[in-house]
């Protein structure tokens, strides 16, 4: 859920574009569901009939001659449209439409589309069994290869299940996969979804609304004009934010069998030469993609990740953020972790909510076990390394006798007042801050100095995590 926060890497696209826009034609025909491919049931997905359903056992001739329009004339009416503007392509192709599609393959390959590859059959896959799925990716794989040439660098399944993306990384050969929707950025994924390390794997992420399967479904686009016009807001929108200095990628998604028709097609053309008529815009393949963030963004393992520690790990890194309350990780160990909570802002949340849920006296017992101010434990040298190098960054391991002899006076007064001692992110403040806040906070009451102890408390919580996670 976290991502890359506020603050996303500069891509830096080639010639410092605001926008790269890629444009993925999916070739699906054939490899739809049907009875004559060994399918239980006929197609019911994305099509002019709207709301269909399978029909078991039996053909749909509707449904086949639909699908059957983007292999005969959509494709070549896209084909014509992005050739004569010179506008690179990725196909996600279906290994077995691909099959059934010699002279479309050539087509393709002639005008130097990248062929990626979009699974053996456009099925879904939700309710397949984890092997039965590795055994279409991989016979995928290898029809594949036999009839493009090579094997598929890219992937996207599309009806995928919760293995798919697994399956797709542990596979070993694709340079890139693109089974989400979930940044405008390009990203490593290094687990499985299921607190699993595997070999770090590109995601290009890929879009289900920038896409021409709305016009296939019930809340979608009811005429070309309003394609084009969420087609070109979208491209605005990217293109500003890229010359305000957070360049992104914008991913289009067409199917012969529904941008290929003639009274969409041309929202298309409407839409291509609005992105042609700006400058610093960046029209590659996914595998131009993959290469630049290879290059410019190669995957770097984080020194550490809480959410994939074990119990034992995480609370022998994390159980002294909180002053010798190693009870505070233990806690925040049983919450939901996860990747939201690999940076210091996240992991300090889950910290903080385990102190915030405990019992006053649990809360009181945090901060009796934080040291006095330029008390006796730091003459003693007895602090903690972190309470050390805190402490010393205020200057107070260096006071003069007077300063001192005021910090005991007023740490006297007030742990006699309140029961415990006084607590500050010295990190926060010069020396003559601290004792400004000391002066004034021991006038509070004991409520309302409770709780000011208990926020600064997390305030230094905090700020340790900072030493050792991303911001």
């Amino acid at each position: 859920m976290r991502g890359y926060g506020a603050n996303p890497p500069d891509p830096k696209w080639p010639g410092r574009a605001h926008v790269a826009v890629q444009f993925v034609v999916n070739y699906e025909e054939g490899g739809e569901n049907c009875i004559l491919h060994g399918d239980e049931a006929s197609e019911a997905f994305l099509s002019e009939i709207v709301g269909a359903a399978p029909w078991p056992g039996m053909r749909h001739w509707n449904m086949e001659s639909i699908y059957e329009y983007g292999a005969r004339a959509g494709f070549w009416r896209l084909h014509r449209m992005f050739t004569d503007a010179e506008v690179p392509v990725t196909v996600f192709g279906v290994a077995s439409a691909l099959a059934r599609s010699p002279e479309q393959v050539t087509a393709m390959q002639e005008a130097g589309w990248e062929i990626a590859s979009h699974g053996l059959k456009w099925i879904d896959y939700r309710a397949h069994s984890e092997d039965d799925e590795r055994r279409d990716l991989q016979e995928a794989v290898r029809l594949h290869a036999e009839v493009v040439g090579e094997r598929p660098a890219g992937l996207y399944l599309g009806r995928t299940s919760v293995n798919s993306v697994k399956l797709a990384a542990g596979e070993g050969g694709f340079a890139w996969i693109s089974d989400t929707y979930d940044d405008d950025l390009p990203y490593w994924l290094d687990h499985d979804g299921h607190g699993n390390a595997i070999s770090p794997q590109l995601v290009v992420p890929y879009t289900l609304d920038a896409n021409d399967m709305r016009f296939a479904t019930p809340q979608g686009f009811n005429s070309g004009d309003q394609f084009f016009a969420y087609l070109k807001d979208a491209f605005d929108t990217l293109y500003e934010e890229g010359r305000r200095g957070r360049p992104a990628m914008m991913s289009v998604g067409l199917h012969c069998r529904l941008v290929g028709r003639p009274g969409r097609a041309a929202a298309l053309k409407r839409f291509i030469d609005h992105v042609k008529s700006h400058e610093k815009v960046w029209l590659p393949t996914r595998m131009d993609i993959a290469r630049h963030w290879m290059e410019h963004h190669p995957y770097e393992a984080p020194a550490l990740k809480p959410s994939l520690l074990d119990e034992a790990a995480f609370i022998a890194h994390f159980g002294g953020i909180f002053e010798h309350s190693p009870w505070v990780a233990e806690r925040a160990f049983r919450l939901e972790l996860g990747p939201a909570h690999d940076s210091a802002a996240g992991l300090h949340n889950a910290l903080a909510r385990a102190f915030r849920s405990a019992s006053g006296e649990e809360r009181l017992g945090v901060l009796t076990a934080h040291p006095d101010l330029a008390g006796k434990l730091a003459a003693a040298k007895r602090l903690t390394p972190e309470s050390s190098r805190e402490q010393a960054s205020a200057g107070l391991d260096a006071l003069t006798d007077e300063e001192r002899a005021h910090f005991t006076d007023l740490n006297t007064r007030y742990t006699e007042k309140f029961g415990f001692p006084f607590i500050i992110a010295v990190k926060d403040h010069s020396k003559d801050g601290i004792l400004k806040a000391f002066e004034a906070r021991i006038e509070n009451s004991r409520e309302e100095e409770f709780v000011t102890a208990c926020g600064q408390v997390e305030r230094i919580a905090y700020l340790r995590l900072k030493d050792l996670l991303p911001s």
